[in-house]
């Protein structure tokens, strides 16, 4: 460049563009399974309105009768807003139950209740299975660790025999026999817990603690079987790796390798089976339940099918699909932190 000649700035298209800032990978993570998971609610929910729409017969035929006159069940359907058209009477529903309304019992209006709102009908059972499903977890987890890792560090050996033989025989026995075994011990040969878990209404379940003994048992015994085994897995599969045989040939104490290389990295395959546990525990506990009399929401939803009470399975249905979908969120971003290397694929 000659010195008569001024350095003319460049255009502005030949200058490099400012990078717009984004938006943290996490946050961007959360945000997208939050939108994903309202979407998978809203489709949950139409299903199962669908479902209870197309079963045959109505909230009116289950209370007056198949041989009911057809005037009366139109009246009672009419009054119970069977009558409308099902888009609308889905739209309505839906609308409500996001502003946490979930509408009246349809067999009590059916009856010839002038109001009967689902939330206090489905509130107790909710906190009691809430209840049960907390206290296993409490015990589930650092149980299935314990296990496991024990399992995978004794691979091949008397321990992890025994252990891997007991979640085998425990994951081939339903809940049914589990729950009968542990009333014929507890109840008939010790006589030390109630064979049912009845609670007084109004009452709390903590109010009497040894009525949840046995539901829990029962609970843990199921799962504990396999999240010990996908525990064993992970830790198997951990200490093969040459970071930790590089550890140990540091001359690192075991217990330290244990703690700062294997349960780490064992522990992040395992969550989403321990999400798949904890949602069994909200949602899959029917069995249990029935077996002992436990006024929880599986036994509500069971009463509900069986009533034809189409606003409380609906409601009941909506409030899982919502536990189910915050699980699997929760689970989703402990795995990232567990796993640090994730968060730049998110």
């Amino acid at each position: 460049m000659s010195v008569t000649e001024t350095a003319l700035p460049e255009p502005l298209s030949a200058q490099p563009a400012l990078r717009p800032r984004t938006a943290h990978p996490l946050l961007r993570f959360v945000l997208r399974r939050v939108a994903t998971g309202l979407l998978t609610l809203a489709v949950a929910s139409f299903v199962v309105f669908l479902g209870t729409a197309v079963v045959p017969g109505s909230p009116a035929t289950a209370v007056l009768g198949r041989l009911a006159n057809k005037q009366v069940v139109a009246q009672v359907d009419r009054r119970i807003g069977y009558d409308k058209p099902l888009p609308e009477r889905y739209v309505t529903w839906l609308f409500g139950a996001l502003h946490g309304d979930f509408g009246n019992s349809a067999v009590a209006l059916a009856q010839g209740a002038t109001s009967a709102p689902i939330w206090p009908i489905i509130r107790d059972p909710l906190l009691n299975t809430t209840t049960l499903a907390v206290i296993t977890v409490i015990f589930l987890i650092p149980l299935s660790l314990l296990l496991g890792v024990i399992a995978g560090l004794t691979h091949g050996r008397l321990p992890d025999h025994v252990i891997s033989v007991l979640t085998l025989v425990f994951m081939a026995l339903p809940e049914f026999v589990v729950g009968a075994l542990l009333v014929v011990i507890f109840f008939v040969v010790l006589n030390l817990l109630p064979p049912v878990s009845l609670l007084s209404p109004g009452a709390k379940p903590w109010s009497d603690p040894q009525i949840l003994v046995m539901p829990v048992l029962t609970l843990l015994a199921v799962s504990v079987a396999w999240t010990v085994r996908l525990v064993r897995v992970g830790t198997i599969e951990t200490i093969r790796t040459d970071y930790v045989q590089m550890a140990r040939l540091q001359g690192l104490p075991e217990r330290k390798v244990v703690r700062r290389y294997v349960l780490r990295n064992a522990l992040a395959p395992s969550v989403q089976i321990f999400a798949l546990s904890i949602q069994y525990l909200f949602g899959g506990v029917i069995v249990t339940e029935t077996v002992f009399d436990y006024p929880g929401l599986g036994n509500q939803l069971l009463q509900a099918v069986t009533s034809h009470d189409d606003t409380q399975v609906q409601a009941i249905a909506f409030i899982l699909a919502g536990v189910y979908i915050a699980i699997n969120i929760i689970a989703d971003l402990i795995v990232l932190v567990l796993v640090p290397k994730l968060r730049t694929q998110t």
